[in-house]
């Protein structure tokens, strides 16, 4: 996966002309655009995976949660429910982890190939979020987070993503000592964006419709 990403990065020799204030206009303009014809696009498939979330536990398909977003501003973000009703009732807000058993069966394949992610282009329509830009936390997280990465502030400078540089690069974060890697990934994106980076970043994330290191 980092080979296919130093690939894209480096090919053509393309430089990242565009500063992320003069891509802004251009920026919000693509998101809303392509992120329309995606969801439509793609409707089909969160169709079948509705009807098998259905048929596989009570309860409804989509769900929602609270992330921080741009400015600090809160939002309620939109994915398929891959999870058990109950999933948190116990432990309260936790990372993912390997095989976890909060997961549904018939819906794990979902993670895997990334495809719960997929109603977040609903956010990316009404503007609360990108199709590129660091991920969303939780509010409880980020205020762990701040405790250990006082930097951490700088991640809420631009509008959260569906993918980002830290998900190609780096994949999931299971702890909040690994979260090290993928904030200095959100802030290496937040000094060099452009619009080419946002291309050859939504390249590189294609692969990831088979993700083995999902959680």
């Amino acid at each position: 996966m980092r080979r296919w990403f130093r690939f894209i990065t480096t090919c053509g020799g393309l430089t990242t002309w565009l500063s992320l204030r003069d891509i802004r206009p251009l920026k919000e303009v693509f998101d809303r655009v392509a992120g329309a014809i995606t969801l439509v696009l793609l409707s089909p498939v969160m169709l079948a995976c509705a009807v098998i979330i259905k048929c596989s536990d009570r309860g409804p398909v989509f769900f929602t949660q609270q992330r921080v977003g741009k400015y600090r501003k809160e939002f309620t973000v939109y994915k398929l429910r891959t999870m058990r009703l109950d999933a948190e009732t116990q432990t309260g807000e936790v990372w993912a982890s390997e095989k976890d058993p909060r997961i549904l069966r018939a819906c794990r394949w979902m993670r895997t190939a990334h495809i719960d992610e997929l109603p977040q282009l609903l956010n990316v329509i009404k503007g609360e979020m990108s199709l590129v830009g660091p991920r969303p936390e939780r509010a409880e997280i980020v205020v762990r987070l701040e405790e250990m990465y006082p930097d951490i502030a700088g991640r809420i400078l631009v509008k959260p993503g569906i993918t980002g540089l830290a998900q190609v690069r780096n994949g999931y974060d299971t702890t909040p000592e690994h979260f090290r890697h993928k904030l200095n990934a959100d802030m290496e994106y937040i000094e060099n964006a452009s619009f080419i980076m946002d291309m050859r970043i939504i390249l590189a994330t294609l692969p990831k419709f088979y993700d083995r290191q999902a959680k």
